[in-house]
């Protein structure tokens, strides 16, 4: 049997294996008594057919989600594999690279040195790295901190300069900040005012390092992963590898012929990221980061809501409506209000999301990167069934698409 093949059979096994059950009707076929399980019966089911569509329609290997709310409390479902080879079951508690999810987490300690009194959000980046941001028209004088966690600098993503060699030039190499950083400053200027840029949150880290002697390895350690008990959290250094239960990740090789499987991008050096896209955890873990973060655990709420100031972001570059503050995300919910949160991507293709609503919060974890507009449209799909309460008039299909008695509340 072919590669291909076998990893079809392997998904569509692994798929039926992890469904998740729904009540069925009695012998009698009497009509179903409502109880107080049947909304979350109804998320979980909803949910578990959005992950569904990820696996069987957009080919994501493995899928994974934890849900906590107020109303059902916390749950998990899975779809797919986290390894090919093996055909091992997609777990929630398996631990994967978050990529640009850290760009929160070093977003928390710069606000927190604020709060502090030992960083300014409106200072010039010059007060704290002089020198290090000068030439081809940039000038770190004329850019502030706050300017660099809401990706308002103007400066240029080293990623992309990085991304266009030979994949096998850097996907094991030590890359070191300020390395970073000269490597964007070579490039054009952005033509947007918003302008995603991870080099914004490497910077970042060095300003971290620069006030508290620490690099921002440490203080995130130190200040968040610590106190909130985040015990799959961590940063992984040179390590190529991931420590533990982990899912693999999967990347089209552009060297290979179209049409071949992907290729396993687990093994990676994510120096590349650095203080904006390095860290490793699972979807717990980053349930319990952002719950904290809300919940009053590691900035206050005069704090929090300047990291919630937010300014529109290229819809190119996110989706519709989306909106930046420090670190956050935010973007309308189908029932309302908004989700709070961040993604990530990794080139090797872990991608992950965060995000908090008013009724709770979700956290996602894929083998492999969405790579056509549907599948990302399915992906943010996921985060609304997952935080936005199942009506009674919802009737979840199995393609994960839902069919509606009723329009749904406008959205914010």
């Amino acid at each position: 049997m072919s590669r291909a093949a076998r990893t079809a059979t392997v998904l569509a096994a692994a798929s039926a294996l992890l469904a998740v059950a729904v009540p069925a009707a009695d012998a009698a076929g009497a009509a179903h008594r409502p109880s107080p399980t049947d909304g979350c019966d109804t998320a979980r089911g909803a949910l578990a057919d959005r992950l569904d569509t990820l696996v069987t329609g957009d080919g994501i290997p493995g899928v994974a989600a934890e849900v906590t709310g107020r109303d059902c409390g916390r749950w998990t479902v899975a779809r797919g594999v986290a390894d090919l080879d093996t055909g091992r079951p997609m777990r929630a508690a398996d631990r994967l690279r978050i990529g640009s999810v850290t760009k929160t987490f070093t977003a928390t300690v710069v606000v927190q040195l604020a709060a502090e009194g030992r960083i300014g959000l409106d200072a010039p980046v010059e007060r704290y790295l002089p020198g290090l941001i000068r030439g081809n028209g940039y000038d770190g004088r004329r850019i502030t901190v706050r300017q660099l966690l809401q990706h308002t600098s103007g400066l240029p993503d080293h990623v992309e300069a990085v991304a266009a060699r030979p994949v096998n030039e850097w996907r094991m190499r030590h890359f070191e900040p300020r390395e970073l950083v000269a490597t964007a400053l070579t490039l054009p200027h952005p033509d947007t005012a918003w302008s995603y840029s991870t080099t914004n949150y490497v910077i970042a880290g060095l300003i971290v390092e620069k006030v508290t002697g620490h690099g921002i390895e440490a203080e995130v350690d130190r200040r968040v992963i610590r106190p909130l008990g985040l015990r799959d959290t961590y940063w992984p250094g040179d390590r190529t590898g991931i420590r533990g239960a982990h899912s693999q990740s999967y990347f089209p090789d552009p060297a290979l012929p179209e049409g071949t499987p992907p290729a396993d991008g687990t093994e990676w050096n994510l120096t590349v990221g650095g203080a904006g896209g390095a860290l490793i955890s699972t979807p717990a873990d980053v349930n319990r980061f952002f719950s904290g973060l809300f919940g009053g655990k590691l900035v206050s709420a005069r704090w929090l809501a300047e990291m919630k100031r937010t300014v529109p972001a290229d819809p190119e570059r996110l989706w519709p409506g989306a909106r930046y503050g420090l670190g956050l995300i935010a973007s309308p919910l189908k029932c309302g209000g908004m989700w709070w949160g961040h993604g990530g991507t990794v080139p090797g293709g872990h991608r992950a999301l965060g995000a908090i609503g008013p009724r709770g919060g979700v956290s996602l974890a894929l083998t492999k990167v969405p790579d056509s507009l549907r599948a990302e449209d399915d992906f943010l799909a996921a985060v609304d069934t997952a935080l936005c309460p199942a009506a009674p008039t919802d009737h979840p299909t199995r393609n994960g698409r839902t069919t509606r008695t009723a329009q749904p509340k406008e959205t914010a």
